[in-house]
């Protein structure tokens, strides 16, 4: 069956990535794309510290394909670095960072981490971002808090296509943390967004000012058709009581 094989290639592709994830920890990887060419298989990798994952003189990339060729029977995998443009826009990367820190600072300045990264996120011109940290933080009980800031969509096809999800874990000696990240990037498409065209726009103002032009004419001429109308009405009341006058004098 055809299903069966395009499920079988998804599962690959995602046990790969899965595979480089966990290699290639505390490197800013974001995420990779597998793509088809007639040479072989081609891995992009999207990282925010590309030199890390190279290596010296490419010794790292060199054993990464060497072990993605024998562990996942690939006949020519070419692996293709490229850097993050953004990095406050990548919840992955920026989960990554809450983690790093938790682990180096420990879960007593969870508080300020937390405002930190949520600052910088809406400051680079996110829509909206929350984060969420579980555990045992601060006390011995597992809690969980969470930060928040600007419009995230909850529900609906735009929260599962516009909004950039992830997850992390954070080892500290009371037990281990987790954070979930969620950032509504700027770039999103809201469906009750409505953009106005300008050239419609000037289209109806010249309209409405033909209008309003047309309008003033007619009164205009209106207003001089009566004129001489009331000069007339006015000239034959006058003349009336002067008749009168002379028919007295004669009498």
């Amino acid at each position: 069956m055809i299903e069966r094989r395009f499920i079988a290639q998804k599962m690959k592709e995602h046990q790969i990535e899965e595979y480089i994830s966990n290699n290639l920890r505390s490197v800013g990887h974001s995420h990779t794309k597998m793509l088809k060419t007639p040479l072989g298989e081609k891995i992009v990798i999207y990282a925010s510290r590309p030199g890390l994952i190279v290596g010296r003189k490419g010794q790292n990339i060199k054993e990464l394909t060497a072990n993605l060729k024998k562990r996942f029977n690939l006949e020519n995998p070419q692996i293709e670095i490229s850097e993050v443009e953004n990095l406050n826009l990548d919840a992955k990367i920026v989960s990554e960072k809450i983690t790093d820190s938790l682990e180096r600072f420990g879960a007593e300045k969870f508080k300020a981490i937390g405002h930190k990264i949520m600052e910088e996120v809406m400051k680079s011109g996110a829509l909206g971002v929350e984060i969420i940290v579980s555990g045992k933080i601060p006390s011995s009980r597992a809690k969980s808090w969470r930060f928040y800031s600007g419009y995230l969509k909850k529900c609906g096809d735009i929260a599962i296509v516009g909004v950039n999800k992830s997850q992390g874990q954070a080892k500290l000696k009371t037990g281990i943390i987790g954070v979930k990240v969620s950032i509504m990037p700027p770039d999103t498409k809201l469906p009750d967004k409505v953009e106005l065209i300008k050239e419609k726009a000037e289209k109806v103002e010249e309209v409405t000012e033909n209008k309003a032009e047309k309008t003033g004419d007619k009164k205009d001429k209106e207003a001089s058709e009566e004129q001489p109308e009331k000069e007339s009405k006015s000239k034959t009341t006058a003349k009336k009581p002067r008749k009168k006058q002379v028919k007295e004098n004669e009498g």
